[in-house]
């Protein structure tokens, strides 16, 4: 079992060379980080939605190369992998991580379709730090791979249907980041209404092998209104994905600070 939170990603990077190299061009690179930065002032400051900034981008990062991790270990194969995209295993991952880390960009210009603004802007930030990133790489393999992360990012939208394994890990993992009131959902701040109570209801979220499929999302709520996020935002990530058969949602009620109930398995 994993923690979902800002801190997972490091566990994935640090034992990769590549991803390590990557993950320190997105820490350091200025456009990206002012990018993310007016994504969150958009969101946050004058929209009142929750984060969309660095944080988000982080756990976002994380918790989708822990999903490929258990999906390799069931023997998925990464579409880019299958189809001839890429060669290595760590070319997938380095699509999964400058995807999840890039996905909302978008928001720097304005929320409305941000998807596909984001893959638009992604399209010169990685034409930039691709070739830093893989420095003896033939160029013919970082068109492709840019390609690959555009794909993710525009995938992300609730709307269009994810038609790669990495584009549906990111999308599943977006919907992911909703604890301690990290909701995926919009709402008034102040406002006590049914967002405001299913967004702090949701206590922690917890990704391990499941019990019948290789991946559970295990979402800890301390009331049924957490379910409300689930319904809105992750089972529909979920089902717009090609990963649904691979995934078990787990919700479980917190009824105290010891005790747990676990509450019916949902399957896809």
């Amino acid at each position: 079992m994993v923690l979902v939170n800002a801190s997972l990603v490091e566990k994935h990077v640090k034992s990769r060379s590549l991803l390590s190299r990557a993950w320190s061009v997105l820490l350091q690179d200025i456009e990206v980080q002012e990018l993310l930065r007016l994504s969150n002032i958009n969101t946050t400051m004058r929209l009142l939605y929750n984060d969309h900034g660095p944080v988000h981008a982080a756990i976002v990062s994380g918790a989708s190369l822990e999903i490929m991790d258990l999906l390799l270990d069931y023997g998925i194969t990464p579409s880019s992998l299958a189809h001839g995209v890429v060669k290595d295993i760590d070319y997938s991952k380095l699509i999964i991580l400058l995807g999840a880390y890039l996905h909302d960009i978008g928001n720097s210009v304005h929320r409305h379709s941000h998807e596909l603004i984001g893959a638009q802007i992604s399209y010169y930030i990685l034409s930039r730090i691709l070739p830093e990133i893989l420095p003896n790489e033939d160029s013919r393999l970082i068109y492709r791979i840019r390609s690959e992360v555009m794909n993710i990012i525009h995938s992300t939208n609730p709307d269009v249907q994810a038609i790669t394994i990495e584009a549906s890990i990111v999308k599943v993992a977006d919907g992911v980041d909703m604890a301690e009131g990290r909701a995926r959902i919009p709402y008034s701040r102040g406002k006590m209404d049914m967002h405001a109570l299913s967004a702090i209801s949701i206590k922690r979220v917890e990704i391990e092998p499941g019990s019948f499929k290789p991946v559970r999302i295990k979402v800890i709520m301390s009331s049924y209104a957490g379910y409300f996020q689930l319904e809105q935002v992750l089972i529909p990530k979920i089902r717009g994905s090609l990963i649904d058969g691979y995934i078990e949602l787990a919700p479980v009620l917190q009824i105290s600070e010891s005790e747990e109930k676990p509450l019916p398995l949902i399957q896809f």
